[in-house]
């Protein structure tokens, strides 16, 4: 066995590798990739975010503010005239609004506005402006009776002022009867003092579809007002003993509140629809003359002098009132475009010739 050991010239070792061939290059080693530099674009995402947070926490908070007690568009603070507002039908309870159901004015709310206005030592006179046809007698009886108190409260007694809208009959007279003043504009529909309770007797469409309820009761007046038939004399009786003793109250309220004989009241409290000019004649209405008019009247009759400050008290509302009631206007305004972009299109399109809608 051999070993083939080459050695360098002078037998001192083993030789060393051959040279490279010519020309060829040895490039140096490449320097270590750069790391990719992170990305900051999340930022953008998360300044917009905070951005719309705070947006959003800002508009609850005006909405908050906007629902507090005793803010209103026209501010003020100081001595200043309180207007309170009846609007919609007279309910007894809680003022309640919907989109398709409309909008009540409870007694418990504006006997609340009245007392907190009551109670405020900075409240020279109280305003009522009134726009409704009525509605609930319990309800109208209620504040009436919480204006009357205001008026003869020894301490906290305050001018109560009412300036009549479009509407201010039958309960929502009722309600303005007890002001110390009233105002309402020659066209101001008002008056139609008297009750009324309406039934309907369906039994003779339900013969013809042969819809034959059966009742069992515990007393013959248990389902007095059924559609189901109509009325027996004694039910009759019965209701118009109540309707009858009811506009007793209403018309004793109105005499007492505007310092008239009864009989006075009697003749024109046969459920008749007044407008303002014939309302004065008929001593239900003091003078002719708008909201502006009340104000600057109450606010004379209060001691304040020169441009009366007006704060209107509202009803105190939650965050979820206050939400509720934005969705609710806004649904009602989305209803009221489709329905106009609706009739739009509908006069717009090919169906529609020279002569109109085919």
């Amino acid at each position: 066995m051999s070993h083939d050991m080459s050695q360098t010239p002078g037998g001192t070792g083993p030789a060393p590798p051959p040279p490279p061939p010519g020309g060829y290059y040895q490039p140096p080693f490449p320097p270590p990739p750069a790391q990719p530099r992170k990305s900051r674009l999340w930022i953008i995402p998360v300044v917009l975010g905070g951005l719309a947070l705070l947006a959003l926490m800002m508009v609850v908070i005006g909405l908050i503010v906007r629902g507090m007690p005793g803010f209103g568009e026209f501010g003020g603070y100081g001595k200043h005239i309180a207007l309170i507002r009846v609007d919609g039908v007279i309910t007894a309870g809680r003022s309640e609004s919907g989109l398709f159901s409309g909008s009540s004015c409870g007694s418990e709310d504006v006997i609340a506005q009245l007392e907190r206005a009551r109670k405020n030592d900075d409240v020279g006179a109280i305003v009522l402006r009134i726009n409704s046809p009525g509605g609930s007698p319990a309800g109208s009886e209620e504040v009436y009776k919480e204006i009357m108190r205001i008026r003869s409260d020894s301490r906290h007694s305050k001018k109560v002022y009412s300036s009549m809208a479009d509407v201010a009959a039958s309960g929502a007279y009722y309600i303005a009867s007890a002001s110390d003043r009233i105002y309402a504009d020659s066209s101001t529909l008002t008056g139609s003092i008297g009750v009324i309770w309406d039934i309907t007797d369906m039994s003779g469409l339900y013969k013809k579809i042969g819809f034959n309820p059966q009742v069992i009761k515990s007393g013959k007046f248990k389902d007095i007002g059924s559609p189901n038939r109509p009325l027996t004399p004694d039910e009759r009786a019965l209701l118009q003993s109540i309707v009858m003793e009811t506009y007793g109250q209403f018309v004793g309220a109105v005499a007492e509140g505007r310092h008239l004989p009864v009989a006075d009241v009697k003749r024109i409290a046969d459920g008749r629809v007044l407008t303002g000019t014939q309302a004065k004649r008929a001593r239900l209405i003091d003078r002719i003359g708008g909201m502006r008019d009340t104000v600057k009247a109450a606010a004379a009759a209060a001691g304040i002098r020169g441009e009366p400050r007006v704060v209107e008290y509202k009803k105190s509302r939650s965050l979820y009132d206050i939400l509720g009631s934005e969705s609710e206007q806004a649904a009602s305004q989305a209803a009221d475009r489709a329905l106009g972009k609706l009739l739009t299109d509908r006069l717009l399109d090919n169906k529609s010739t020279s002569s109109g809608l085919r």
